[in-house]
């Protein structure tokens, strides 16, 4: 098991993905962040796996998405996908994901 990361286009696409060597941890990466600005006029989602969960934003998420809202100058949709479940929060709200989940998080799993 290994975290995995994904940058999700208008049509659920995947723009770009990488993983960790870990279940629990995905290290900052300067291939990850070039990826972001290259491609954030395109980006609709931000997406990553917890493989052992929880289906939570944890306190890295939090201050990883408020850096990026603030340096990008905008709201993305973002996403944790954990064994239990799909977690997505965009403008301030935060919802459990019911139903079936977008096509591209089996890959994350």
């Amino acid at each position: 098991m290994r975290e995995v990361f994904m940058l999700i286009g208008e049509r659920g696409d995947v723009l770009w993905s990488d993983a960790s060597e870990s279940p629990v941890l995905l290290p900052d990466s300067r291939a990850r962040w070039e990826a972001i600005w290259s491609r954030r006029d395109v980006i609709v989602e931000i997406a990553h796996s917890h493989p052992v969960g929880p289906l939570a934003f944890s306190f890295t998420d939090e201050t990883t998405m408020k850096a990026l809202r603030s340096g990008l100058g905008r709201d993305y949709v973002f996403t944790v996908v954990a064994p239990n479940g799909v977690i997505r929060t965009f403008g301030g709200v935060t919802e459990i994901v019911h139903g079936p989940p977008p096509e591209w998080v089996g890959h994350l799993r």
